[in-house]
């Protein structure tokens, strides 16, 4: 028998956190909430979770502040809810390290299915064909993809989201090639990808901000105007 997704759902409305739960259960999944960061925190301490319904207005510690924690500790996946739906919450929400946002309101349907999709990224199907390439050297750092673990040449490890853990690998498998922002997010994403160019955006500048000695004048994910981006640094692997 298999034990069910543990999902957290942390939003200070109470009618959010009861729906949510109701439907998510129906679902399969096992649902606890939190109303604030303290609670979320908690119980991340004391329970296995798997993923996080975050919203971004809570009462105290944002929802920005607490996915920028938790993302220096924790691959954990996380997705944003956000009151505006503006375009700037969404850059601000994957610049903390979110995997996938949603507009409040929205279709508990379609956060159904953004759910079962960042889950799939973190964690593929155990019968799908086992990947050839385990490990990835680049510059100074080690990607391994067995663990989804990035190392640097010092053997410290450096947590990523896994969006960017997604978009690198991409980058990792076609380098030296220009790759425009729409192909980028198809191969990182696939069917989930929204034409969203800014998304890529920023998670490029997030990977740079890990990967190069200099963000502002990066030397391993280089900008090509009006291509796109491209790795442009030697790949070895296994």
């Amino acid at each position: 028998m298999t034990t069910a997704t543990h999902i957290l759902v942390v939003d200070d409305h109470a009618e959010i956190r009861d729906l949510l739960k109701r439907f998510l259960e129906q679902h399969g999944y096992r649902v606890s909430c939190a109303r604030d960061g303290r609670e979320m925190k908690r119980l991340l301490e004391h329970s296995s979770i798997e993923l996080i319904v975050l919203d971004l207005m809570l009462p105290g510690e944002d929802g920005l502040s607490l996915c920028r924690d938790l993302r220096t500790r924790s691959q954990l996946p996380v997705i944003m809810l956000t009151a505006m739906g503006e375009d700037m919450d969404r850059i601000i929400g994957l610049e903390m390290g979110a995997d996938d946002y949603l507009a409040k309101p929205f279709n508990p349907r379609e956060l159904l299915a953004r759910i079962k999709a960042v889950l799939r990224r973190a964690h593929p199907a155990q019968n799908e064909p086992e990947v050839i390439t385990r490990q990835y050297r680049f510059a100074q750092w080690q990607l391994d993809t067995t663990r989804r673990e990035l190392v640097d040449q010092h053997g410290l490890s450096i947590s990523l989201s896994t969006a960017e853990f997604d978009l690198l690998h991409v980058f990792l498998q076609r380098p030296k090639r220009v790759l425009s922002r729409d192909q980028l997010l198809d191969l990182a994403r696939g069917r989930e990808a929204q034409a969203f160019d800014r998304a890529i955006d920023t998670l490029v500048s997030r990977l740079r901000r890990k990967l190069e000695p200099d963000a502002k004048n990066p030397e391993i994910i280089k900008t090509v105007w009006g291509g796109g981006y491209m790795l442009a640094c030697e790949v070895e692997h296994d």
